[in-house]
């Protein structure tokens, strides 16, 4: 199975969420968090950075938990309603 290239928006998806998660986790230790959702550093880290911009779902999920984050909160930030768009460009 050959993957399609990711477009400039995937990218910049990712790299929103990568933010958002880092600034989730605040001062807590990386490897806490990675190990609380059962990921390793690494991933954590590429995630973060945004060179992992789109995760697994299942990945988002457990983020989501040891981060006490809403899922739905995650979904906004990787993929932002029309309305949510549109008071971001205002």
């Amino acid at each position: 199975m050959v993957r399609l290239p990711l477009t400039p928006a995937q990218i910049e998806a990712g790299r929103r969420l990568g933010t958002a998660l880092r600034a989730a986790r605040a001062a807590r230790d990386l490897t806490e968090v990675a190990g609380a959702a059962r990921i390793s550093p690494e991933t954590l880290r590429k995630i973060e950075s945004g060179r992992l911009p789109t995760p697994a779902f299942g990945t988002i999920v457990a983020l989501s938990r040891a981060l006490d984050l809403p899922l739905d909160t995650l979904a906004d930030i990787w993929q932002p309603s029309p309305a949510h768009a549109q008071r971001s460009a205002s």
